[in-house]
């Protein structure tokens, strides 16, 4: 069963209770104070009959019979009475009869004591509905009795006729209320609905599906916090895509590094064990085969290094970045000025907590990469500028500069801009790699951008926030 449904049935339940609970309240309250109001009146005619009863036979009352038949036929004619009925003695001798075929239906009355006055409610035979008084007085030791019957059926018609009219009236006001409860419910339920067709096909694949926000309530609140977790889900399954494919990547470039050494190696090897080779060739084999075994050292070597770097927890010590920079760049300013390259820095004084030989390794890969861009010559320089938590070093330099298409894969391992060139110089595309991971460690980052101060060349940001003591 729908909300909504569910809904409309509780509202119909709820319009019942209240409206028929109040509705058969009111009705029977007020047929309650019309029958009150009837008794007064009665009893007021019944008083009214008993004090001109008394004047009528004056200081010998009940004794002129005559007279007290004239009296209550006169009174009679005045009420409204549907009967009225004296009666003398212990064998209710008839004094005076109104209606005798009323008085035959109301012999079933108990007699009263005397003294005392009843009120009866009673259903003639043809439905209709009378309210019978009986009163008894002693006078003379005779006891003298008075019957006097109203005709209030008009009431029960008229309660009748408010019941109808109440059914009437709730079957209307059930009818608008579904229909208002079923709309209602229906308005409020379509940003349910929405959410609910936005869940299945965010189920099905659809990380692109979105709820629209209709209301600051709590089904907003909701609305929003779905669209947040898509959202969020989204940028996840993105990620995760990314991942797979630089995984993708690194297995495919990692067997295509291993492909090429190992099919020289096996090449050569097959021919050293031939004997088909004259002596300068087996010496050319052999440095080959040294050659390529160096190279997947190094390779295995930076495999391992990025390994550990991934899964270690390494300590953090207080050290001056800028006597780092300092020391590395007079160890690199002889061998790079005979490339033509020029090293200067920039540094602020300061300490902050870093692992020193990491950082070392990190500038040194950033000063290797910027003297590859630079084949002829150029400008290496190194800016350093302390931060509430850590520090941040700029490498900037004045070589080729990186195509934007490469920016956001360089940190990626074996991946390299011109692939030709890099193996050439004997690179595997692991070294920024390893930057990435270093900076990670010191809970920082590391941002490549092509410089925009009017020079061509590159520009990489390190931030290193190991915190400060």
């Amino acid at each position: 069963m729908k909300f909504r449904v569910k809904m409309t049935l509780a509202m119909l339940a709820i319009l019942s209770l209240l409206f028929g609970a109040g509705g058969s309240l009111l009705i029977t309250g007020s047929f309650r104070d019309m029958l009150e109001r009837e008794k007064d009146a009665a009893l007021s005619s019944y008083r009214m009959a008993w004090s001109a009863l008394q004047i009528v036979n004056g200081l010998d009352p009940y004794l002129d019979t005559e007279a007290i038949s004239q009296t209550m036929a006169q009174l009679c004619e005045q009420d409204r009475a549907a009967w009225t009925a004296l009666r003398l003695g212990t064998e209710h001798d008839v004094l005076y009869d109104s209606n005798a075929e009323l008085a035959a239906y109301f012999q079933q009355l108990t007699p009263p004591e005397p003294g005392l006055c009843t009120v009866h409610t009673m259903d003639y035979q043809d439905g209709a509905h009378y309210l019978v008084l009986s009163g008894a007085a002693e006078t003379n030791g005779e006891t003298l009795y008075i019957y006097t019957a109203y005709n209030v059926s008009s009431l029960y018609t008229m309660r009748q006729s408010q019941q109808q009219t109440y059914l009437r009236v709730f079957g209307i006001m059930a009818l608008l209320c579904a229909l208002v409860s079923y709309t209602v419910s229906h308005l409020l339920t379509v940003p349910l609905v929405g959410l609910s067709r936005a869940t299945r096909a965010l189920a099905s694949g659809n990380f692109h599906s979105r709820v629209r926000v209709r209301s600051e309530d709590e089904i907003g609140t909701v609305s929003e916090d779905f669209n947040a977790m898509a959202a969020r889900l989204e940028e996840m399954v993105t990620q995760l895509h990314q991942a797979m494919e630089r995984q993708e990547r690194f297995v495919s470039s990692f067997a295509h590094e291993m492909k090429t050494p190992m099919t020289s190696l096996i090449g050569y090897a097959g021919l050293l064990r031939d004997g088909t080779l004259t002596p300068d060739e087996q010496d050319e084999a052999v440095r080959y085969i040294y050659s390529e075994g160096k190279r997947l050292e190094n390779l295995s070597r930076k495999l391992l290094e990025l390994l550990v770097l991934r899964r270690g927890d390494l300590p953090l010590a207080e050290i001056s970045p800028a006597e780092l920079i300092c020391t590395l760049g007079e160890r690199l300013k002889p061998l790079y000025a005979a490339k033509g390259i020029q090293i200067s820095w920039k540094c602020e004084e300061g300490y902050c907590r870093l692992e020193p030989d990491l950082v070392w390794s990190l500038l040194l890969n950033l000063a290797d990469n910027a003297q590859k861009a630079m084949e002829g010559g150029g400008l290496l320089r190194f800016d350093l500028r302390m931060l509430s938590n850590g520090c941040r070093i700029r490498v900037l330099d004045t070589g080729r500069g990186i195509p934007p298409e490469a920016l956001a894969h360089l940190t990626e391992a074996f991946y390299r801009v011109d692939k030709a060139r890099s193996r050439a110089q004997g690179g595997f595309g692991l070294g920024l790699a390893l930057c990435r991971e270093i900076a990670a460690l010191h809970n920082g980052s590391i941002r490549f951008d092509n410089r925009t101060d009017g020079l061509r060349g590159t520009c990489v940001t390190v931030e290193l926030r190991g915190g400060r003591t």
